[in-house]
């Protein structure tokens, strides 16, 4: 039974508090009205107060906002469980503590600090460290930093920035480390980036994402030689792209050798907690400091990062502030502090091995998948598994290609990475989208190029990843690869296609995933540049609402928001049964279609405008023949109606129509004669485009038919019979007026005497298939 009444508040508070933030099941009233009636806008202050409950609900609507409408769970970050209530516990409790009388606080912050560097330390392997707590992860690397110029650099507390004018501090760091981490360094440091040297990777052996000792080894002598100071060397456990981990034995003696301090960071340190740990990251517990970033290790929100780290003088620390007198800064431990005992021990290797897992099965399931190329340091255990779509550019078509120049292919393997990447670019969104549970995401690497990674020691206690998740996972990876390799074979086939096709222009543009991009040649007729681009515009806008009507598996597309090119038809991803010359063909028929349409309307406004005032100028001339034929009397108002009534004057009512069509005017004499509307010339039938193919039940425009001769020869007699008795049986078709001579009349006759002879031998034909036989290859025909 808890006795202080003020924490068994705090727990209920904070348990309602949860539950209220994770509830996603609020009326539409209620959200309508509260989301929409501020939203992001700032607004004063009230001078009543609100309850817990409405500002809750505020900070509700403040995180969800509309992402709920869209994509659900698609933007939710991870669902905190118990761990995590611990953890956002420990920020309640640490507010609560640091009310309490400074002797409480002393001997409370006190044990709470030593429990937690103790578990810390021999859970990791670290022996006799001490423990910074910190929520920028570059800043426990920042204190080590200035530990060690407080170190090396005995008048630094007094002199300040002058005595590292007498020798410059060098600082080393890999070039596969975090972007701007050199950076950083130098300027929360006030030293210059000269003072920063990055190391290279190795070229020649070993991995090509671990620092090259060699190369280190000379610079370092280079620097001491000159007058300058080695002083820190950061080195990886698992680089931030790849997951490699350095020769961290090898480092270590370097470091000893020149009196340097050795730095490590990195995702594998984790496995340090493991039974079985490698070599390699074994090496890491020799260093001299370490950061640990348990958060994402563990799934625990809000919980500080660690380094740990051995030095021997107290007050170098406190001068460096990787130690503090106040005792509030202490409580920073305090969530990591109850999650660590929430979890246990067990509990906490048994995170960290099922990650370890995770990626050993994906990685299992990747060597066993064509078009696959993997890129881990240890095939045994490696926490981080990257991979990419790769295909061979000589396998695809290495006949084609045998007689090119050598001057020439150093573009086509250049635009053929550039290729690659966009695809991988395209696959590690599609993964990620269609597996959100995997955490799995893209990554630039420097010699790989694109790479699809796969980090569930970073993502997997965060996302709840499951070995299911895993093989969901593998399952769209096998379903996406058909589809990578088809588009990526019939690119050159569809820019062949296009580039011979009249009225179409093929955009290159390497950066797009998909079949290709083309664009609608417009014949501007002598226009401006300005009409010109507004009728390209036009037409191509038409041509891709045209297009994507179609009723096809492809998607068509105006390109990307940012960086595409104006006034283009994007194609995506194909398979493999795409007709690329039927698609070609549709395209440049659909824009002759609307061009020819666009040019009629142009010309329609001319048209009528003339056909207007031709009418009036002829009706004008009516009308005056009119008055020359009734005479002058009949025009007077009176004298007029009574010799219209006496002798009537018969006149026929002449107008004037306009016929769309031929373009022309024509007289309504014949319209009051035979009291119908004529017709006038009849416009010439729409030619049927020779695109229209016989396609089978079921099939999709733009895909070719993958049924054999063998599919036709089951039922080819049958179809052969049907066909000579619907001939018997069609009647002769005759134009009106048209007679059959006698010659005619004997060629009929012979063809009818054949037709019977065939239909006879057929009958004859001994087969083993009854009538229900020949019904039920019909019925599997159809279906096919």
């Amino acid at each position: 039974k808890m006795v202080d009444p003020t924490l068994a508040e705090m727990g209920k508070n904070l348990n309602e508090a949860m539950k209220m933030l994770e509830d996603n099941q609020r009326k539409l009233e209620e959200e309508n009205e509260k989301k929409y009636a501020r939203k992001d806008i700032p607004g004063p202050l009230q001078g009543s107060g609100q309850d817990m409950v409405s500002i809750l609900q505020l900070v509700q609507n403040l995180m969800h906002g509309e992402e709920e409408e869209e994509t659900s769970q698609a933007y939710r970050l991870q669902n905190v469980g118990e761990q995590g209530h611990m953890a956002l516990l420990g920020h309640s409790l640490a507010a609560y503590i640091s009310v309490l009388d400074k002797e409480r606080l002393r001997k409370l912050t006190t044990r709470i600090l030593s429990d937690t560097t103790l578990w810390l330390c021999r859970l990791f392997r670290y022996e006799n460290g001490s423990a910074y707590y910190h929520e920028d992860d570059r800043e426990g690397l920042l204190k080590i930093c200035r530990l060690v110029i407080h170190t090396r650099y005995e008048d630094y507390t007094i002199e300040g920035f002058n005595v590292l004018y007498t020798k410059q501090p060098v600082i080393y760091i890999s070039s596969a480390a975090r972007t701007g981490l050199g950076q950083a360094l130098c300027n929360q440091l006030g030293l210059p980036l000269s003072c920063m040297c990055r190391v290279p990777c190795n070229t020649m052996f070993g991995s090509q994402h671990q620092m090259d000792v060699a190369l280190l080894d000379r610079l370092i002598k280079d620097d001491v030689e000159s007058g300058k100071l080695p002083l820190l060397l950061v080195a990886n456990a698992g680089t931030p792209g790849a997951g490699h981990t350095d020769k961290l034995g090898r480092l270590k003696e370097l470091c000893e050798q020149y009196n340097m301090w050795l730095h490590v960071e990195g995702v594998n340190l984790a496995t340090l907690a493991l039974g079985y740990v490698s070599s390699s990251v074994l090496a890491a517990t020799k260093c001299d400091s370490m950061t640990l970033t348990l958060g994402s290790w563990l799934g625990l929100p809000a919980v500080p990062a660690v380094t740990l780290y051995r030095h021997e003088d107290p007050s170098l620390s406190l001068a460096a502030g990787l130690t503090s007198s106040q005792a509030v800064e202490k409580l920073r431990a305090l969530p990591l502090w109850l999650s660590l005992q929430y979890l246990g021990h067990d509990g906490i290797v048994e995170r960290i091995k099922h990650g370890s897992q995770l990626s050993q099965r994906l990685l299992e399931n990747l060597k066993n998948l064509d078009f696959i190329k993997t890129s881990v340091e240890d095939e045994l255990s490696s926490p981080v598994v990257v991979f990419k779509f790769f295909w061979e550019y000589s396998n695809r078509d290495q006949t084609s290609h045998t007689a090119q120049a050598s001057t020439i292919q150093h573009p086509i393997i250049s635009n053929e990475r550039h290729i690659y990447d966009t695809f991988n670019q395209w696959l590690g969104e599609q993964l990620a989208q269609l597996v959100p549970a995997s955490g799995a995401d893209v990554v630039e690497l420097e010699d790989e190029g694109t790479c699809v990674r796969f980090s569930p020691l970073m993502t997997a206690a965060v996302l709840g990843t499951e070995i299911q998740d895993v093989d969901h996972l593998v399952d769209c990876l096998k379903m996406k690869i058909p589809v990578l390799t088809s588009t990526l074979q019939l690119r050159e086939e569809f820019e062949q296609e296009v580039r011979r096709t009249v009225g179409l222009l093929y955009i290159e543009d390497l950066s797009w995933p998909g079949l290709g991009v083309v664009r609608y040649n417009y014949h501007s007729d002598g226009k401006n540049d300005d009409k010109q681009e507004k009728e390209l515009e036009k037409i191509n806008t038409e041509l891709l609402k045209k297009l994507n009507e179609l009723e096809s598996d492809l998607t068509f597309s105006s390109g990307p928001e940012f960086g595409g090119q104006k006034n283009c038809i994007y194609i995506g991803m194909v398979t493999e049964d795409l007709d690329v010359s039927e698609l070609a063909e549709t395209i440049a028929a659909t824009g002759r279609e609307i061009e020819e349409n666009s040019r009629l309307l142009e010309n329609m406004t001319e048209v009528v405008r003339k056909g207007i005032q031709e009418a009036q100028l002829q009706l004008q001339k009516a009308n005056e023949e009119r008055l020359l034929e009734e005479g002058l009397l009949r025009q007077i108002p009176v004298v007029g109606s009574v010799l219209n009534w006496f002798s009537p004057f018969q006149a026929s009512p002449k107008g004037r129509t306009f016929n769309l069509t031929a373009g022309s005017l024509e007289s309504t004499e014949s319209t009051y004669i035979s009291k119908a509307q004529g017709t006038g010339n009849t416009s010439p039938p729409t030619p049927t485009s020779s695109l229209a193919k016989q396609r089978l039940p079921g099939q999709k425009i733009f895909k070719r038919s993958l049924r054999s001769s063998d599919g036709f020869s089951e039922t080819s007699s049958v179809s052969h019979c049907d066909d000579l008795e619907r001939m018997d049986q069609r009647p002769p078709t005759l134009s009106p007026g048209q007679e059959r001579g006698p010659s005619e009349t004997e060629k009929t006759e012979e063809q009818e005497k054949v037709a019977q002879a065939i239909t006879k031998d057929t009958e004859d034909i001994p087969s083993d298939k009854s009538p229900n036989d020949c019904t039920k290859v019909e019925e599997q025909e159809s279906q096919r």
